[in-house]
């Protein structure tokens, strides 16, 4: 069979389906090949089943702290099982959405691999050998990353899991070792530690979540000591010996070895893009060290009408830098005309208890840039609706151009930050300056107002604390 799209993506990801429902809208013909399962890791694997355990999760912390609202609870327990069930259904329902919605804007879609054969042609071959000959005016690769993986701590599925078997555990370990603090360590640590597993997680570098502000990685760390989480900070993992139901982990922390045994090992310490098996070697294309293709700010690689957007593009690897990216490399290609991606304008967002959201410069980074700064703080504390929620810890911090007023970057540790951080994102998105944000009426009661009173206190105007 022959066929020629004017657009053919190769991932069905949140990169992916979004860039092909955009192709679509612009009036282009779109191919999207995806050979497993539709929304890809994010919505399968990763951002949304694990946002239902951490509901779950959420909800039983809160049983748990009932008393200090005046509700008793007796005979708590959980259902392992039926939590995990819960998540797959979540995912699941979500997968046969983005079906309808491929459907409904009529993208082409072939259940099979693909991979590039000469310019502007694409070999596929479904699950059952068959191949498919696509002629493509473009061809954007979006196929994503997997975990990283590191000689002697390598997942095997039952004693040393990797996020997949994290997600879908059979038990909640009696003790847990968390190996790397990035978002989705954290994420995992917070979880399991929330039902009764003794949780332990060693970060190769100073400070745990490395990718955050300093100031809010360290209050981060305190709050997760505080509920039980031994953290090893500026440690390594040199090797995990396997017994029949125990790991014991061979630890370099504190200029010493230790050995500590533990039930389960989840290993979360980076991911690398799946560039294999692409066809890339007869291309252009430029992949990296760190596994993923070099692109330009609309996601152009070095071989014309090749493009790559999301996790296989490179850091931040986050979905809705991947969509994002998508819709700009789209809209270019159709000749309408669009905005780059300004990486400094995407918020992150862990969604552990406490949660963590950020976008922007770090007060280290800003500093290391040259640039003078002013910096605001508003603790929960100072909060009527945070004491109202007895959600009581956690700070709004935001950095400022002392020269221009420009916002710079905002970072947040406490309750639904994670929803807050979009009023910074649309900030700097406007480029707005102190002054806007000042002027802004945010409502009252919310958890909103430690946003403003955050930049107040950076122009020394702070009314509540």
């Amino acid at each position: 069979m022959n066929d020629t799209f004017d657009i053919a993506v190769l991932g069905g990801g949140p990169g992916g389906y979004v860039a092909a429902i955009r192709s679509a809208q612009l009036g282009m013909r779109t191919a999207l090949i995806e050979s497993q399962h539709l929304g890809g890791i994010c919505l399968n694997w990763g951002c949304i089943p694990t946002k239902a355990l951490l509901r779950t999760a959420e909800l039983y912390r809160n049983f748990e702290e009932s008393e200090k609202f005046g509700i008793t609870v007796s005979g708590l327990s959980f259902d392992i099982e039926k939590i995990v069930k819960r998540s797959r259904n979540v995912a699941g329902r979500l997968s046969e959405g983005i079906s309808h919605l491929l459907n409904k804007n009529s993208v082409k879609v072939f259940e099979a691999r693909g991979a590039l054969a000469g310019s502007r042609k694409l070999s596929l071959e479904d699950k059952n050998g068959v191949q498919t000959n696509l002629s493509c005016n473009n061809i954007i690769i979006a196929t994503g990353a997997r975990p990283r993986v590191l000689k002697g701590l390598e997942p095997d599925g039952k004693l040393v899991w990797s996020y997949k078997e994290a997600m879908t555990p059979n038990l909640v370990p009696g003790s847990l070792l968390v190996i790397g603090s990035g978002a989705i360590g954290i994420e995992f640590a917070s979880f399991f530690n929330t039902f009764g597993c003794k949780v332990a997680v060693v970060e190769m570098l100073s400070n745990i979540l490395p990718a955050e502000d300093e100031e809010i990685s360290s209050f981060a760390k305190g709050e997760f000591e505080k509920q039980g989480i031994d953290i090893m900070t500026s440690s390594q993992v040199l090797n995990l010996v396997k017994h029949d139901n125990k790991v014991t982990a061979i630890i370099e922390t504190n200029g010493k070895r230790i050995e500590k045994e533990f039930d389960r090992v989840i290993v979360a310490v980076g991911v690398v893009g799946n560039t294999e098996e692409l066809g890339l070697e007869a291309t252009k294309v430029q992949v990296a060290d760190g596994g993923y293709i070099q692109t330009n700010n609309w996601g152009c690689t070095d071989e014309p009408h090749v493009y790559a957007i999301g996790d296989v593009a490179g850091p931040p690897w986050l979905a809705h830098k991947a969509s994002h990216e998508g819709i700009v490399c789209v809209e270019n290609i159709s000749g309408n005309g669009s905005h780059s991606l300004n990486k400094e304008n995407i918020p992150g967002c862990t969604y552990c208890h406490p949660q963590i959201a950020s976008i922007g410069l770090t007060e280290a980074q800003a500093k290391e840039m040259g640039r003078e700064i002013r910096v605001g703080r508003f603790p929960f504390l100072g909060n009527g609706k945070a004491i109202a929620l007895g959600e009581d810890q956690g700070i709004v911090k935001t950095i400022f151009d002392s020269v221009t007023g420009e916002l710079l970057g905002a970072h947040m540790v406490g309750a639904e930050v994670t929803e807050l951080v979009q009023g910074f994102s649309i900030s700097k998105t406007l480029e707005a300056t102190e002054l806007e944000l000042i002027n802004t009426v945010f409502p009252h009661p919310t958890l909103s107002e430690m946003m403003h009173e955050s930049v107040l206190d950076a122009y020394d105007r702070v009314i509540h604390f």
